[in-house]
């Protein structure tokens, strides 16, 4: 591809595609069209519409695909298209789509199209074949998975690469055609460097055309620029903790609208009244139902029974199953989806295990303007606009619900537009939590308790209240607390809504648990300067600069803690969550190892021997206790198996070498295996 030159502005006339991408878009859709506008058939029991099993598309293979050749030159500047990872297929064409990854083999599938861009300007910098690069992409490579793309260049300290400049969120008006879209700006040049670093503190319209231009007030700031395009704690260098792995889950993914029904459907198939269904339809929770009222929506999960089974006991649902999903799963590119067509497509296992002796688990939205937790039933359903934890207690919701959390989710997530994304691997997997006293820990379970039923009473007395306008008054409150602030008075609908959710009470009840915990942490210091303050749950630029140092200062104590548990863990002290289910075998001794560590005392005779454990039988416990060995020291495989009862040789020898392959641990030069350094969150 070709480079294009920036104008001189970044907010009006600009095209959302370049002229040969919507060019090529428009002869797809005049070559398919034909098919396109076919009459589907119907079927004769529903009268609904089934596939063509005639229909044919051409199918198109590239041969030999390589990367571009650019030409040379000293800087290059463009404005690739803005193309999401999900949507390359549709623009693109699933022939152009392979044979772009197997040019880019280096590149996550999972990438916007942009980061091909990008990573061939980084590596021709390295190489120090130009001198600076510099793109318009859409806001969106902040995300986590498409930081995957970015951050080796920033984080090579052999051939460092730096953000020189960038503007991580800016709005893209095209007067053409009304689109309005938000955009980033990054350049970048070698060598380890601060870059000045645009953020928006006000933005509005020319007029109020839609495709008017924006008048923005910016705000400059000099630093050392991330990969998430933020200055201040290097949080993007906080690595996973063991003591928060396999507790957090996205939910379920239907693959099939078909198995999705309303309450009345499911009743009709038996919910109510067929022993054991209920265990199969259950209700099926998405943001909105999290968020306001519920939708009444049930799942059909047959997750872990077989066809035959199905088909021979709960007849009535199959047959829904057979004329609803079938059709089209036989239709999906997936083996998997095709052949288990009766299965919802994107079962989580793991949320399964983490819920099947809980009552109740916590959830939040993934991405949501405002960053609220709440209890669900472990018989609801979560769907994949859901984050699940796999937590009960409610100490650990409490937490989760701080600013302090919150603060955290905000900086280590990416957007959606402008709304805040939270990645479970970034924001839950890397977040050290306390170590609380009982009376404080006490504390901030009374209070998080309160703040769940009270969310819930409010909104069950008023039915068409929201988390969201809740949560909008309260920092509307917030805000207007401000010293020398001009927030305007709250509007007639702010006062219903202040009225009917008690949104007051809401505010002290947030307060008081982040009062507890930081307490818990020990940062009482850093609470009174932003206990109260706005953005508590959702982005504010127009932060005071006392509160910025504030929160720069919390997520530097935050990184701290967080190599701090990274260290603890290395020397074999882990602070399960939940021991015994993330290590039942270990649990016992992490008990010692924690009860050891936490004491003052010195011991006046060496420790004896530890006992050997017993030898797991499932894989996955296999690999917990051969990982927790080796976060000892180094060692070779007979001597990890001496730690085993019945010397399991053989087993040890197998699950290290699945470790090996997957890149988890290494043979060191005395034949030792050890783990990789930055790996041991991973396995």
């Amino acid at each position: 591809p070709g480079t294009q030159s920036l104008q001189r502005s970044s907010i009006e006339h600009r095209p959302l595609q370049n002229p040969s991408d919507l060019e090529r878009l428009r002869l797809l859709k005049e070559k398919f069209s034909p098919q396109l506008r076919e009459e589907p058939k119907k079927s004769p029991t529903t009268n609904e519409d089934i596939p063509d099993e005639s229909a044919q598309l051409p199918v198109e293979v590239y041969i030999n695909p390589r990367k571009a050749e650019w030409p040379e030159a000293d800087y290059v500047i463009g404005n690739p298209p803005f193309i999401g990872a999900k949507l390359m297929r549709g623009a693109l064409g699933d022939g152009y789509v392979d044979a772009l990854q197997a040019a880019w083999p280096e590149i996550p599938q999972a990438t916007d199209f942009v980061l091909r861009w990008w990573h061939k300007a980084a590596t021709l910098v390295q190489k120090r074949h130009i001198n600076q690069f510099g793109f318009i992409a859409s806001n969106s490579i902040r995300q986590t998975y498409n930081r995957r793309a970015i951050s080796p260049f920033l984080d090579d300290r052999e051939h460092p690469l730096s953000l020189v400049f960038a503007v991580p969120d800016h709005p893209w008006v095209d007067s053409s055609d009304g689109a309005a879209v938000r955009i980033c700006m990054t350049a970048a040049a070698y060598g380890d460097s601060s870059g000045t670093l645009k953020t928006i503190v006000k933005e509005q319209r020319h007029s109020d055309s839609p495709d008017s231009g924006r008048q923005l007030l910016l705000r400059s700031e000099i630093g050392k620029i991330y990969s998430n395009l933020a200055i201040g704690a290097d949080i993007n260098r906080a690595t996973q903790l063991l003591s928060n792995h396999s507790l957090c889950a996205v939910g379920f993914k239907t693959i099939g609208a078909g198995f999705q029904v309303s309450s009345e459907k499911a009743s009709s198939l038996g919910f109510k009244d067929q022993a054991g269904l209920d265990q199969f339809i259950r209700p099926y929770i998405n943001g909105r139902d999290l968020a306001g009222t519920r939708r009444g929506i049930f799942v059909i999960d047959f997750y872990g029974v077989e066809e035959a089974v199905l088909r021979s006991k709960y007849p009535a649902a199959y047959q829904h199953l057979l004329e609803t999903v079938k059709p089209e799963r036989l239709q999906n590119r997936n083996k998997i989806f095709r052949d288990q067509w009766w299965i919802i497509g994107h079962p989580r296992p793991i949320f399964r295990q983490f819920t099947k002796t809980l009552e109740r688990y916590i959830a939040t939205i993934e991405t949501s303007k405002h960053r609220f937790f709440a209890f669900l039933d472990s018989s609801d359903a979560p769907d994949s606009t859901l984050v699940t934890f796999g937590l009960n207690c409610a100490h650990f919701h409490g937490v989760l619900s701080s600013r302090l959390h919150t603060e955290w989710a905000l900086r280590m997530g990416g957007t959606l537009e402008d709304r805040p994304r939270y990645n479970k691997t970034r924001c839950f997997e890397t977040f050290p939590f306390p170590k609380a006293d009982e009376a404080t820990a006490t504390q901030i379970a009374t209070l998080a308790e309160q703040l769940d039923a009270h969310r819930k009473r409010q909104q069950e007395q008023h039915p068409g209240l929201t988390m969201t306008g809740m949560y909008n008054v309260l920092e509307r409150l917030r805000r207007q607390s401000v010293p020398g602030s001009d927030e305007p008075p709250l509007t007639a609908k702010e006062k219903e809504i202040h009225e009917q959710g008690l949104v007051s009470v809401l505010r002290e009840l947030h307060d008081d648990l982040d009062r507890a915990v930081f307490q818990a942490y020990g940062w009482q210091d850093l609470g009174e300067k932003l206990i109260g303050r706005p953005g508590a749950t959702t982005p504010w630029p127009e932060k005071p600069e006392e509160q910025q140092e504030a929160e720069e200062q919390l997520l530097q104590r935050l990184v701290d803690l967080n190599h701090q548990r990274a260290a603890e863990e290395a020397q074999g002290h882990i602070r399960w969550l939940r021991p015994d289910y993330q290590a039942p075998e270990q649990a016992p001794e992490q008990t010692r190892l924690a009860a050891k560590a936490d004491s003052a005392q010195t011991p006046a005779t060496p420790a004896a021997p530890a006992a050997k454990h017993p030898w797991p039988k499932t894989l996955q416990a296999q690999i917990r206790a051969v990982r927790a060995e080796l976060t000892t020291s180094p060692m070779s495989a007979a001597s990890l198996a001496a730690r085993f009862k019945r010397n399991p040789k053989k087993s040890v020898t197998e699950v290290l070498g699945a470790l090996t392959e997957l890149g988890m641990v290494a043979k060191s030069p005395d034949g030792s295996i050890r783990l990789r350094e930055n790996q041991v969150s991973q396995i």
